[in-house]
């Protein structure tokens, strides 16, 4: 039995058939990198930052080097990793100028939110409510994952800082630039295969989504736009409470990063269950925040999602309510 043939009795992609796929997105101009077979992690670099010694591996001889400073559009380098081995292919999204949409079908047993409860199952439904609240989504290149979930490939926009954001836009969906990479076809895991289901030219990021990654948290499509008046002071309060939370997040150093995302969900989580904010927008900016830890490999998207939650269980317990001012205390 050839190579070929014993890769595919087994389940797995062949090595050319992977090597085929990593040359066509160099010449697209997008930078891959090997992922450990059957799995979504980088190959390489082996070690954490902190356990560089700069001599055990090359790459690192003049200081630590991450995957995203190994992605490549090199042929040669290509062709020598996918030759050797029947690596998984990653595009680092934030090289190749791209921003992928992820979304993804709830895990097992996962709560679905109040406000999407009888309204969405998945992220696709998510997002098909928000494209009904602005405009469609152009044709672009599109990913079925294993998971049941879809990544679109945009090119990024021109002076628009973007990274990795995880629920932003609505449950379900996350977002991967500057900072992140997702796992390219035909890469097949543990859990399944990567499949194209669109070969169109990667489309410009609409504007619309930009704006929403860029500014405030939006509220869930469909969500009636009320304003009450006279609550300057408490929307006040609970900005600064938000903006000092997510800088303790975003700041966190190494050793830290956990346990303040923990403290800063329990204080937002008092803030929730005293009515100042809604669950779901505390978690999305919380999960923004936590974005850049996550592509420093700190935790993963599932990891700060849990302990989002178990923060705000906890706040929870503890509810702070915050009450404006009578009129007739409040200046004229």
């Amino acid at each position: 039995m050839t190579a070929t043939n014993a890769a595919n009795a087994a389940g797995q992609v062949p090595n050319g058939a992977l090597l085929a796929s990593a040359l066509e997105y160099a010449a697209r101009g997008w930078a891959v990198f090997p992922l450990i077979p059957g799995g979504k992690r980088p190959a390489a670099p082996r070690h954490p930052a902190h356990e560089c010694d700069r001599r055990t591996d090359f790459w690192c001889r003049n200081g630590h080097t991450g995957w995203q400073e190994r992605a490549t559009t090199d042929p040669g380098r290509i062709t020598r990793a996918w030759s050797s081995r029947p690596y998984g292919l990653g595009i680092a999204t934030g090289p190749s100028g791209l921003l992928v949409i992820d979304t993804d079908a709830p895990k097992p047993g996962a709560r679905t939110p109040a406000e999407w409860q009888g309204r969405a199952t998945s992220g696709e439904e998510v997002l098909s409510a928000l494209v009904a609240d602005h405009e469609p989504l152009p044709d672009t290149w599109t990913v079925r994952t294993p998971s049941g979930g879809t990544h679109r490939y945009y090119l990024r926009p021109d002076g628009v800082e973007l990274g990795n954001t995880a629920g932003r836009l609505g449950w379900l969906i996350d977002t991967r630039a500057a900072g992140g990479y997702v796992v390219a076809p035909p890469t097949r895991t543990n859990t399944g295969l990567y499949e194209v289901t669109s070969y169109a030219a990667p489309a410009p990021l609409p504007a619309w989504v930009a704006d929403l990654l860029t500014g405030p948290a939006a509220p869930p499509p469909g969500t009636p736009r009320t304003v009450t008046p006279d609550l300057d002071r408490v929307t006040g309060y609970v900005r600064a409470a938000v903006e000092g939370e997510t800088t303790r997040v975003r700041q966190a150093t190494e050793g830290t990063r956990n346990h303040a995302l923990f403290i800063a969900a329990v204080a937002l989580g008092q803030l929730v269950a005293g009515g100042a904010l809604t669950e779901t927008t505390a978690t999305a900016l919380l999960l923004d925040a936590a974005a850049g830890h996550v592509a420093a490999r700190a935790f993963t998207d599932a990891e700060a999602l849990a302990t989002v939650r178990s923060g705000m269980r906890r706040g929870a317990n503890n509810p702070r309510t915050i009450t404006p001012r009578p009129a007739h205390h409040r200046a004229a």
